[in-house]
């Protein structure tokens, strides 16, 4: 079925919250079908993160024509317990990372190699 996800099997790092977070922070004008695609979600999936994240304070939009503008609140705490005291900031700035930069840091320093 075109547009629908291959689902995900087995246990992730990052929830789907930090994943949308991560790609509207790359991105302020992101659309929720790119938003989606980049996150292996659907886009009713997509929108419900958003309205989770907005409700919450740690994310608001602006219309722009056809449009939305987001902004994240940087320094919003995170919401568990043992990330008391973290922010929205430090969380992104460990996700956030230009394209360009993750195509060419497979062997960055500190970086472990993949093994065969």
């Amino acid at each position: 079925m075109d547009g629908v996800p291959e689902p995900h099997t087995g246990w992730t790092f990052l929830t789907n919250h930090a994943r949308v977070l991560a790609v509207i922070a790359d991105n302020r004008s992101a659309r929720i079908r790119d938003i989606a695609a980049h996150c292996r979600l659907t886009e009713r999936a997509v929108q419900k993160i958003i309205s989770d994240l907005e409700r919450d304070g740690y994310l608001s939009h602006t219309r722009e024509g056809r449009t939305n503008t987001y902004r994240i609140d940087p320094a919003k705490v995170l919401r568990h317990p043992a990330e008391a005291g973290l922010t929205v900031a430090s969380l992104l700035s460990l996700l956030v990372k230009d394209e360009a930069d993750r195509a060419t840091a497979p062997s960055a320093p500190g970086r472990p190699h993949a093994t065969t």
